[in-house]
C-alpha cells in the first residue's frame, strides 16, 4: 500500500507553477497540467483519482477512475486507482490499512470542520478496523510560518486542542499538524507518520503562502503492489 509526496521536480510547467504543477484550478496552461499528470500515471503505474477540494469534510468513497468529485477526502478499497490530495500548505493525509487506503485535505477549515473524523468513519463502512490504520501526515506550512490573526488562533484552538502555535516573531500561529496529530490519536488510529518538512521553508515544494500564486504537489495513497517508477518520495 504505497504513499508518497510528490515535489515540483520534473513537470513541464513554466512561472510562476515551475515544475510538476498537478493543480488545475489555480491559472496553469491546462495543456501542461494535463501533461504532468499523465507523467504523475505512468510513474505511479496506474489511474489517479483526483477531487475538486472544497475546505470541508464530504468524503467519497472512490470505485475506479472518474471525474473528481466534490469532496476533501476519498477512501477506496478497491486495487487499480491512486488517490490523490492537492495542497500548498494544507496538509496533505495518507492512510493506509492492508484492506483499504484513503486521502485528505486538511487545512485551517478542514480540520475544525472534521475532515479526518469523516474519513475515519467512511473506513468504518468499509469494515476496516481503526488500530490497523497507518496515517501519514505530509509536508505542510509548520506552526512557526503559518501566522493567523490571534481571534482565529483561538477559534481553532477551542475546536481543535492543540493546534495553537506561535510563530518565530512572537506572533499567533496555528501547527496545523500537532492538531490533526491529536486528533488522529484520540480516534484510536494505528501509527501516525508526521513530516517535519515545511512547505513555506523548502524550495522543492509549492507554497500559496510564501508564493501566493503558484502550483499544488500531491499526496497519494493506492491499494498495490505496484511501486512508482521515477519519483522521489518527500517527507514520508
Amino acid at each position: 500500500m504505497p504513499v508518497l509526496v510528490t515535489t515540483r521536480d520534473g513537470g513541464t510547467s513554466g512561472p510562476p507553477y515551475t515544475g510538476l504543477n498537478l493543480g488545475d484550478h489555480v491559472g496553469d496552461d491546462p495543456e501542461a497540467v494535463a501533461a504532468n499528470r499523465r507523467l504523475l500515471e505512468s510513474r505511479v503505474g496506474q489511474p489517479v483519482r483526483f477531487m475538486r477540494q472544497v475546505h470541508g469534510a464530504r468524503v467519497s468513497v472512490v470505485r475506479g477512475p472518474g471525474p473528481p468529485p466534490e469532496a476533501d477526502a476519498m477512501v477506496t478499497d478497491v486495487p487499480g486507482v491512486a488517490l490523490a490530495v492537492l495542497v500548498a500548505d494544507c496538509v496533505p493525509v495518507m492512510f493506509e490499512s492492508p484492506a483499504a487506503v484513503g486521502v485528505a485535505h486538511a487545512g485551517r477549515q478542514g480540520m475544525a470542520a472534521g475532515v479526518l473524523a469523516a474519513t475515519l468513519e467512511a473506513f468504518d463502512g468499509l469494515g476496516v478496523d481503526r488500530a490497523e490504520l497507518r496515517v501519514t501526515l505530509g509536508p505542510a506550512i509548520c506552526g512557526r510560518c503559518y501566522e493567523v490573526p490571534a481571534a482565529m488562533r483561538s477559534e481553532v484552538g477551542r475546536v481543535v486542542p492543540g493546534s495553537a502555535g506561535t510563530t518565530r516573531a512572537g506572533t499567533p500561529s496555528l501547527d496545523l499538524r500537532a492538531g490533526l496529530r491529536g486528533q488522529l490519536a484520540a480516534a484510536g488510529v494505528g501509527p501516525v507518520t508526521v513530516s517535519d518538512m515545511c512547505s513555506a521553508e523548502s524550495s522543492e515544494l509549492f507554497s500559496y503562502r510564501r508564493d501566493g500564486r503558484t502550483g499544488r504537489f500531491a499526496g497519494l495513497a493506492w491499494l498495490s503492489d505496484i511501486r512508482p517508477v521515477g519519483i522521489r518520495p518527500v517527507g514520508t
